[in-house]
Order: structure tokens, then C-alpha cells, then sequence
């Protein structure tokens, strides 16, 4: 059974004993939570569909790390402008493994 869930303004399809990073979520490691916004539910070739979410779905997961990505460059220039700026970025996240999926 897998899920189509809805986190930090993204979309993951999840089944039961995965491990996935998701964007920075406010909870301790070991920590179970429970995600309720569910868009879609399948099982083999049957698939449920929420408008927008399926009512009484949810998944619940347990927090492993929180961790860093690694560095996003970024590098503008113009050219015959004399013009150059460097930067990078690190995003923060959190690693979830994926319990159970409850339809």
C-alpha cells in the first residue's frame, strides 16, 4: 500500500518502511507524528483519489535525523561588466521512515 502525501509545499509517494527527506519539520529524533495530508491512497491497481484530500487517511512516521543537504552554488555574472557574485545555500531537512499507511 502507498500514499501520495502533501509536506513542507511538496509532494512524495511513500509506502510502508521507507526512508525519505523531507523540508525541516519542528520534531524530536525518535519522535512518532502523523501525517494527515493525504491527496491519494493505492493499493496494487486500485487507487483513491482525495478532492483534495481523502478524508480519514494518514500516515504515520517516525523522525531519524535532521540533517543538512549538500551546497547549492550560485554564481551570476554579467559578461564585459565586471560584474560577479558568488553564494551558496544549504537547505535544512529532516529524515522521516515511513511507518504505516492507514486508509
Amino acid at each position: 500500500m502507498y500514499a501520495v502525501i502533501k509536506t513542507g509545499g511538496k509532494q512524495y509517494k511513500v509506502a510502508a518502511g521507507e526512508k525519505i527527506k523531507i523540508e525541516q519539520i519542528a520534531a524530536d529524533v525518535g519522535q512518532e507524528i502523523t501525517i494527515d495530508q493525504i491527496l491519494a491512497v493505492g493499493n496494487g491497481a486500485d487507487l483513491k483519489v482525495g478532492t483534495p484530500l481523502v478524508a480519514g487517511a494518514s500516515v504515520v512516521a517516525t523522525v531519524v535525523a535532521h540533517g543538512r543537504h549538500d551546497k547549492v552554488r550560485i554564481f551570476k555574472m554579467r559578461r564585459r561588466k565586471h560584474y560577479q557574485k558568488r553564494q551558496g545555500h544549504r537547505q535544512n531537512f529532516t529524515e522521516i521512515q515511513i511507518g504505516a499507511v492507514n486508509a
